[in-house]
């Protein structure tokens, strides 16, 4: 038997060459490259046996009410904000997701963001390239920081969080972190210091770094209330979920000098239309943000090889599912009927 599999918003121009590689006999895998929402093939959305996500479209409750033969949601990627569990849990759907890709590089891109910003590496690379005689002097920026010494803080230790405290502790900074779902005892094993809210988290620490998923409860945990808390003159790292910030509230301690740089790789709406106000003073290099901001355009998961792992470890886990019944990173069991 064979199973239907549609992809309705692919990313890549193959035609599903690595998937169909993993799914080989067992799987009729279509694909398209819809963006937006509710912008599907009707037929192939209501006769897949599974559906192949990305990021590129919203699955809400109407159309996933619409995929009547679905089996199956997996998201190829960690983040599932764009899928309505709670819609497919209703209808006995599994959602999985993909969380063991790019770990290693997002962990990699996070301290890569530090170092350009606590050492001024864009602006001095800026510098010298307008005139290599003139500003080859280390004073054409001088705002650089030592790093060893300071207090590094993550919000959230799940695997790619840890993976960032480990490097962070290779430099030598002190790392601490706040994460209320941490089995007790696991931080004893990595030798990172954990404090019991976010409140004491934000006093301490000289740079931030956020590792939580977006949800409900983590929107816009970084607001006027959480950034006035946060230790004067601190960095921000965000790889993780642009939801998790106010950008309005972080222009306004950005130029107030309270958060003196931030490094960001994610951003609330993608492609960001409206451009955040911040972001339009980064466009626009007005002068008080030099050498404090860095955006990165969600590419801190991105890889050559992680790229390939996503498209094979969901195929993988479509192909589980469908064949035998196995269930691997789902979001929603718990809330799943017998079949």
């Amino acid at each position: 038997m064979k199973f239907l599999v549609y992809t309705p918003d692919a990313v890549y121009d193959d035609g599903g060459v690595l998937e169909r590689q993993i799914g080989g006999d067992l799987i009729d895998l279509r694909t398209e490259k819809w963006r937006g929402q509710a912008q599907m093939n009707e037929d192939l959305l209501a006769n897949a046996d599974g559906l192949l996500l990305w990021q590129m479209i919203s699955l809400d409750a109407p159309t996933i009410a619409r995929a009547r033969n679905c089996k199956i949601i997996v998201r190829c990627g960690t983040g599932y904000n764009n899928i309505d569990v709670a819609a497919a849990s209703e209808r006995n759907i599994p959602v999985c997701n993909t969380p063991d890709y790019g770990t290693a590089e997002v962990a990699d891109h996070t301290i890569a963001l530090l170092l350009a910003l606590e050492r001024g590496l864009i602006p001095f690379d800026e510098a010298v390239r307008a005139d290599p005689i003139k500003n080859f002097d280390h004073r054409v920026f001088m705002d650089e920081r030592r790093l060893a010494g300071r207090v590094f803080g993550t919000v959230g230790l799940g695997p790619v969080g840890t993976a960032t405290a480990l490097r962070a502790k290779a430099f030598g900074l002190r790392v601490m972190t706040y994460d209320p779902f941490l089995p007790r005892g696991q931080e004893l094993a990595l030798g990172i210091e954990r404090v019991e809210s976010l409140e004491e988290l934000l006093a301490a620490v000289d740079i931030l770094s956020l590792h939580a998923p977006l949800t409900p409860q983590t929107a816009n945990l970084i607001n006027p209330t959480t950034l006035a808390q946060l230790k004067p003159q601190a960095t921000l790292l965000n790889t993780a979920r642009g939801g998790l910030i106010d950008w309005d509230a972080l222009y306004d301690a950005m130029k107030s000098g309270h958060v003196r740089a931030a490094g960001i790789d994610v951003l609330p709406t993608e492609p960001p239309d409206p451009v955040p106000k911040l972001l339009r003073c980064h466009t626009n290099r007005e002068p008080w943000l030099h050498g404090r901001l860095l955006i990165t355009p969600h590419a801190a998961w991105s890889s050559v090889e992680s790229r390939d792992d996503a498209r094979k470890i969901s195929m993988k886990t479509m192909v589980g599912y469908l064949s035998r019944g196995l269930l691997r990173s789902c979001l929603n069991k718990q809330h799943l009927r017998p079949a």
